[in-house]
């Protein structure tokens, strides 16, 4: 199987947004890339069923609890 060339941007983010991003992170280590594509996973489930997408939101909650402690 042929090996996909992933093609990387940067994108300009003020402090408060970066900052509310870090706080979406389960693990210190996580990337922006990571947040983004579990919130943009949540929107996209919303869309088609909002209880599976407060399942999800609840289920990362529990997990960053469960890793701060």
């Amino acid at each position: 199987m042929a090996q996909e060339k992933t093609t990387i941007t940067t994108i300009k983010l003020t402090k408060e947004t970066k900052s509310r991003l870090d706080k979406l992170k389960i693990h210190k280590r996580e990337t922006y890339e990571d947040v983004i594509q579990k919130i943009l996973s949540i929107l996209n489930t919303l869309k088609i069923n909002p209880f599976q997408a407060k399942a999800k939101l609840d289920e990362f909650d529990r997990i960053r609890r469960e890793v701060k402690s």
